[in-house]
């Protein structure tokens, strides 16, 4: 197993949508969008000295990982260097 290589970010984000869509009449894939959690926490301070600004928008076609998500429920996402 190799070790992590560099500095680890972590940022707090929070499901503002998932948009579900049918793909050929059978698979399913859903646009999931975050947006930054801001207030007085250390959740974010990795990254945003003051008010953390941010939005992540993904395509997701695992019927699994859509289903992880819940509108209105805040996730840590993690940055760290890749091979």
């Amino acid at each position: 197993m190799s070790e992590q290589k560099g500095p680890v970010v972590r940022a707090k984000f929070m499901c503002l949508s998932v948009t579900h869509f049918a793909n050929n009449g059978t698979d399913t894939q859903a646009e999931i969008r975050f947006t930054a959690v801001y207030g007085n926490g250390e959740d974010n301070r990795s990254w945003s000295k003051w008010t953390p600004s941010g939005e992540l928008k993904m395509m997701v076609t695992n019927p699994t990982a859509i289903e992880a998500f819940e509108l209105g429920k805040s996730y840590y996402l993690d940055f760290t260097p890749a091979a």
